[in-house]
This record gives structure tokens, C-alpha cells and sequence, in this order.
């Protein structure tokens, strides 16, 4: 059975990017996973089906973007399966995580997710970005699979803190997505991301606004 290949595949994976976390941490991650791939079969939760590459495509894909998690209180918006902010919620039990999604059914996962997994920093919003109040915008906001950047920083203008930061994950590097970013947005910095036995590229893009429209 392909889920007994997990432990050794996250503590390999692990090791090659040079993250340490403990026992209890990975095992964790490994039971959200399996949470993830159980729940996938009614919920069409992720497009990754192959339990083999769930490890790499899920896991540690989102932890890939630990070094660029700077806030106290992050917003992963599309949330869907928890990817991002489930994972990286395991690793950082000091930060807080807003989940934010529009699909019902994604978030009663999350909800069961955050039940099962005893996550005390993890909050989970349903709703549509563009009509979600925060008390305070967000220094952060990840995204992951959950839209073009233009349309990112539209429904989510609000949300992001004048000097905010979103932290896009992206496969090639999205040259028409960045082109068309309106006026007022950047992208501040790129980042190749080393995600150990996933094929392909990977790319995050920080997108801030200009200092003109700050």
C-alpha cells in the first residue's frame, strides 16, 4: 500500500530541505494528509490522485514556502484541501492561520481537519473574498492554485494591510499573469522553489503594491 511509502518519503523529503521537525509534527502532517486523500474521493478536494506523489505534490510543496512566512497571522485564501495552511499550521504552532473559501463542502473539511488535528491556531472562514470583513487586513496572504494575480489582487485588495505582502504559488513562471497585474501592483520578489520529487517547475511570487499607491 502506497500511504506506508509516506513517513520515509516526508522524512527524506524533509532532509533535503534541510527542515527539522519533530516527530509529532510529522506524523501530524501525515494524518492530515491521509484525512486529505480520504475526504478527496467524495470532495474532489485536489486534482492529485496518485497516492505516490502526494507526499512531494501536497506536503511539501506548501512547506517549500516556510522562508517567506513572516507574520504573526497569515490568510491562505482558496484554501480548498488546506494547502498551504493546513501544513504550514502544523510547522508554525505559534502563528495563526485563516482559512478562507467559497466551497461549502471545502470547508467542513477544514473544519474536520482542524477537529481531528487539535489545531488551536487555525481559523476557518466561509465565504468569498471579495465580501469577507476582516477586523484587520492581513500583513499576508498566501494563495495557492486559487486564481490569476490580477484577479488575486482585485478580490483581495481589501484584505491585504497597505504594506502587505500576497505569496502566490505558481508552476512556470507566470510572464502574461505578471504583465497584466493593474496599475498599483508588483511583483517584489520570485522565488524557485525546490520541492523534492515533484516534476516540473515551481515558482513564488511575491506581489506587493507599488510604493506610489501605498
Amino acid at each position: 500500500m502506497t500511504q506506508t511509502l509516506w513517513p520515509r518519503q516526508l522524512r527524506e523529503g524533509l532532509a533535503e530541505m534541510q527542515l527539522s521537525l519533530s516527530e509529532r509534527q510529522q506524523q501530524r502532517l501525515l494524518t492530515f494528509l491521509a484525512l486529505l486523500n480520504k475526504w478527496n474521493r467524495a470532495y474532489n478536494l485536489t486534482a492529485v490522485r496518485d497516492e505516490g506523489e502526494m507526499v512531494s505534490r501536497q506536503l511539501l510543496d506548501s512547506l517549500s514556502i516556510l522562508p517567506w512566512v513572516t507574520t504573526e497571522h497569515l490568510l491562505d485564501v482558496g484554501a480548498g484541501g488546506g494547502l498551504p495552511g493546513i501544513p504550514l499550521a502544523i510547522v508554525l504552532p505559534e502563528q495563526r492561520f485563516t482559512l478562507l473559501d467559497s466551497n461549502g463542502k471545502k470547508t467542513r473539511f477544514l473544519h474536520q481537519c482542524v477537529l481531528e488535528l487539535g489545531l488551536k491556531n487555525v481559523d476557518v472562514i466561509h465565504g468569498r473574498a471579495e465580501d469577507c470583513k476582516p477586523e484587520q487586513p492581513f500583513s499576508q496572504i498566501s494563495s495557492r492554485a486559487f486564481s490569476s494575480l490580477d484577479t488575486m489582487v482585485s478580490w483581495c485588495d481589501t484584505l491585504l494591510a497597505n504594506k502587505g505582502s500576497f505569496l502566490a504559488m505558481k508552476g512556470q513562471y507566470p510572464d502574461d499573469e505578471v504583465a497584466a497585474l493593474p496599475a498599483g501592483w508588483q511583483v517584489s520578489s520570485s522565488h524557485s522553489l525546490n520541492v523534492p520529487g515533484a516534476g516540473g517547475e515551481r515558482h513564488l511570487l511575491v506581489v506587493a503594491r507599488t510604493e506610489q499607491s501605498q
